[in-house]
């Protein structure tokens, strides 16, 4: 790396947390797991690594930032931000693309993904993960203010579920509400679950499935290998695993497995992963149900529910809004702000419990920019695999607020039933 090298920082996940030296820092998070720790830049690092978009020299960026803030940036120090994100595996080039072909190679090795995210998101030990979720969850649903209506009083039998993907230290309330509903209004002979998730990492494809286990510290939960196989025969026109690395850390889909794991101990039953990505159509705005290889691939999925009847649930594990500074607002938002933000979620979550999944899509991406609802895929996608007379309702709703610096993610758990 030297002054005519061009930087091109991949892509990544980035957020601005609360530092006590420089009051805010930018953390870049490899959403795949290729590198090892994460990188944190403080507020001067910022506007360089902005222009880290491969255009540009070093040289070219020293200059363009030193007329930014009117005083020379020494082209030394862009060169060795560029060479310690480059050891760090942030920076498209051979190091990445060597390591992440590595990585790709050993995860579609494995048959049971692991628990990427035990003993951080959630307790690594199987007794205290269970009385975590039986105490601070399933108990404390009845104990909220904000539920709109107790798991107790299911107005039926249950055929899917909107859940959050929240961490669950913070969305232990919601994810009580979303289970405890689940356990008390499916079926006995329910044993299939098909899972809608956000993916964090872009994809290239609208959909990627993972045909491996799911471990969990409770155990592992099975994949429907057979069912797979044969939703994948509905994906016409894209490649079906072309993402399945996204699954190797993807969170979404992970806690949805702890979850049911844990609320259904004694029941045999497995699981269809799929990440709904449908990112060309979140920058767009327009309507998936317009995109065949979208629409065919969500027949096969609502084939495999009706061809089963009681026995398949859908579940979409999706949060809803991320606002404030840590996802790059200037400010958090206030009382006000946070009941107009309520309204706005509301409105939206009505669409879907009437089943009206293009006007979901519509209210959603009108204010994407701002709400950055990323649970729109998965939530849609499970719209459009619902039969009529499937009734929807909204058991609880959240707005988890950062104490740190006001940021907030808002979530809910919405079941439907027959």
């Amino acid at each position: 790396m030297d002054a005519t090298s061009r930087p091109a920082l991949r892509a990544v996940e980035s957020i601005v947390v609360p530092d006590r030296t420089h009051g805010r820092v930018l953390v870049l998070r490899d959403p795949h797991g290729v590198g090892g720790a994460d990188a944190v830049l403080p507020p001067p690092l910022v506007p360089v690594v902005a222009l880290f978009t491969g255009q540009r020299t070093c040289f070219e960026i020293a200059r363009n930032v030193s007329a930014q803030i009117g005083a020379e940036f020494p082209v030394a120090v862009v060169v060795q931000l560029a060479e310690q994100l480059e050891q760090g595996l942030f920076l498209d080039g051979p190091l990445f693309r060597e390591a992440r072909a590595r990585v790709e190679r050993e995860f579609a090795a494995l048959t049971v993904r692991p628990a990427s995210h035990s003993g951080g998101a959630y307790y690594r030990e199987r007794a205290a993960l269970e009385q975590y979720i039986q105490q601070s969850c399933l108990r404390k649903e009845m104990a909220s203010a904000s539920g709109d209506g107790p798991p107790t009083s299911a107005p039926g039998v249950m055929a899917a579920l909107v859940a959050p993907h929240i961490d669950p230290w913070r969305g232990a309330v919601g994810y009580g509400y979303a289970y405890g509903a689940l356990a008390s209004a499916i079926p006995d002979e329910t044993d299939t679950f098909v899972l809608f998730g956000t993916s964090h990492a872009p994809m290239r494809e609208p959909f990627a499935l993972c045909r491996k286990a799911f471990d969990t510290p409770l155990g592992p939960v099975d994949a429907d290998v057979s069912n797979i196989d044969a939703l994948a025969e509905y994906a016409d026109g894209f490649d079906p695993y072309a993402d399945q690395f996204n699954h190797k850390r993807e969170h979404s889909i992970e806690f949805q497995a702890v979850f049911l794991k844990a609320v259904l101990p004694d029941r045999a039953f497995r699981i269809v992963p799929i990440l709904a990505g449908l990112g060309s159509h979140q920058a767009t705005g327009e309507d998936p149900a317009r995109d065949r290889r979208v629409s065919r691939f969500l027949d096969g999925v609502r084939e495999m529910v009706d061809a089963r009847p009681g026995r398949v649930v859908v579940v979409a594990g999706a949060d809803l809004a991320h606002m404030g500074p840590r996802f790059g607002d200037e400010r958090s938002l206030d009382a006000s702000q946070r009941a107009s933000l309520e309204r706005a979620d509301r409105e939206s979550l009505e669409h879907a419990v009437l089943h009206d999944a293009g006007g979901f899509w519509a209210h959603v991406v009108r204010d994407l920019d701002a709400r950055r609802v990323c649970g729109l895929a998965p939530i849609w996608s499970l719209l459009q695999t619902l039969s009529d007379g499937v009734r929807g309702r909204i058991l609880h709703y959240e707005q988890t607020i950062d104490r740190d610096d006001g940021s907030l993610v808002s979530h809910a758990a919405v079941g439907f039933y027959r």
